[in-house]
């Protein structure tokens, strides 16, 4: 099955362990490197940022999963709007 032009889209992905989100502004750093990247979707370990829900952040919506009690074992991703569906 041959697609459409228009449905045709490349994806870049990729993985950080990045492990100092808990700063101030940082989450807005990591998104501004995944856009110089060209990235759509990161896997991000020891992310150190425990919301537990999806943050909004330029381009990019950050989703993480609660870790333990010390903020320990927190994973996440970074995806582009353009592939997020919203709910």
């Amino acid at each position: 099955m041959v697609l459409p032009t228009y449905l045709k889209r490349d994806m870049k992905f990729g993985t950080w362990n990045i492990s100092s989100l808990y700063r101030s502004g940082s989450l807005t750093t990591a998104a501004r490197e995944l856009a110089r990247y060209k990235l759509d979707l990161a896997g991000v370990q020891e992310v150190w940022l425990d919301t537990g829900s999806r943050v909004t952040v330029g381009n990019y919506n950050f989703f993480d999963r609660k870790g333990n009690e010390n903020h320990q074992l927190v994973t996440g991703s970074l995806v582009h709007h353009r592939i997020v569906i919203s709910s």
